[in-house]
């Protein structure tokens, strides 16, 4: 069965936007039975692609709790390919914690709905294996004993938040619960073509008569054949086209200049290791000079002791200079320095 691809934004809206559908989809990533979800007004919406790369729906949703107690939560679902959003995320969440819309009761009795952040990532985290991780938040005392008395205060639930993080790329066909099997419309693996991803290939066998994913199938084959949605999802390849041959530029920026960079290294050390050379060589002189200096100052002491001791002798000046090779006046100067 091919049908469209739902890891594109405007067809994960088309489906999102069907209320039953979004009911088990959530209830699948929140493992709760979801009474109740409508979607709620959003300002962060993808109306610019040039400085957008985030799909952003927020619920508000009614579940069973484990207690089987019903209780309203919001979940806000963050969808992008890019793994480069990080600050952003944290935007839209800082947004969420300020939105006023979010909170229930008047006054001093006044707090925060819960908070459940859902991360649909075309990219993979670090070495994260898990196609879907679950991160908690858990109260603790100082011996780190878990505390479970009172922690559904709404001071801690208004300042705390869960999240669950789900890897597409990680998705790989198999399917051990309900979740893999809701998550697996988004395993990319069934793409169509390398060249053209906006269509999956789907095997209706392996979803037999179940009828919550029933509906998910025939949406995602009726959106397949629009028009408009074809259009938009031509947009959304044109963006991250654009995109990746911008970050693909970047990247050989960056690796032009850690090579420029390493080559100045190489150059300072090669220029480092002239420099030391000279030195060392610089000094190998002097100190040969030094050792010339004084093989030759030893020379001349030995010449002097010799003229004088032959001095001594009465040997003449012009003998002792015929004999030693030098000249007359200098033994004549060495016999007045040292004799008189």
């Amino acid at each position: 069965m091919i049908v469209a691809n739902p890891i594109y934004d405007v067809v994960f809206k088309y489906l999102m936007e069907d209320e039953r559908i979004a009911r088990t989809i959530i209830s699948a990533l929140l493992k709760k039975d979801v009474l109740e979800v409508h979607m709620r007004r959003n300002e962060y919406s993808n109306k610019s692609r040039d400085t957008l790369s985030i799909f952003r729906i927020d619920f508000g949703a009614t579940i069973l709790d484990d207690k089987g107690e019903r209780q309203t939560i919001l979940i806000e679902i963050q969808k992008t390919q890019v793994d480069s959003e990080l600050l952003r995320f944290r935007q839209y969440l800082g947004a969420q914690y300020d939105n006023k819309e979010n909170m229930e009761g008047e006054g001093r009795s006044s707090h925060a709905l819960p908070m459940v952040a859902v991360y649909l990532l075309g990219h993979t985290v670090g070495s994260i294996d898990a196609p879907v991780v679950y991160v908690d938040h858990q109260v603790y005392d100082y011996d780190r004993n878990v505390v479970e008395d009172g922690i559904k205060d709404p001071f801690v639930e208004s300042l705390t938040h869960d999240s669950i993080i789900v890897q597409i790329p990680r998705l790989h066909g198999k399917i051990n619960n309900r979740l893999d099997k809701v998550l697996s419309i988004f395993d990319q693996t069934h793409v169509v073509s390398d060249k053209n991803q906006q269509t999956v290939d789907i095997d209706p066998s392996v979803y037999g008569d179940d009828n919550e994913m029933e509906p998910i199938l025939r949406k995602l084959m009726e959106v397949s054949c629009d028009k408009n949605v074809r259009r938009e999802m031509d947009v959304e390849d044109e963006f991250f086209s654009v995109l990746k041959n911008r970050e693909e530029e970047i990247m050989a920026k960056d690796r032009q200049l850690a090579k420029s960079i390493v080559a100045i290294k190489e150059a300072e050390e090669r220029q480092a290791q002239a420099e030391e050379q000279r030195a060392q060589a610089e000094e190998r002189q002097a100190q040969a000079e030094e050792r010339q200096a004084q093989a030759e100052e030893r020379a001349e002491q030995m010449m002097r002791n010799t003229v004088v001791a032959l001095l001594k002798k009465q040997v003449s000046a012009e003998d002792i200079a015929a004999l030693l090779g030098v000249d007359v006046m200098t033994v004549k100067q060495i016999e007045t320095e040292e004799l008189h």
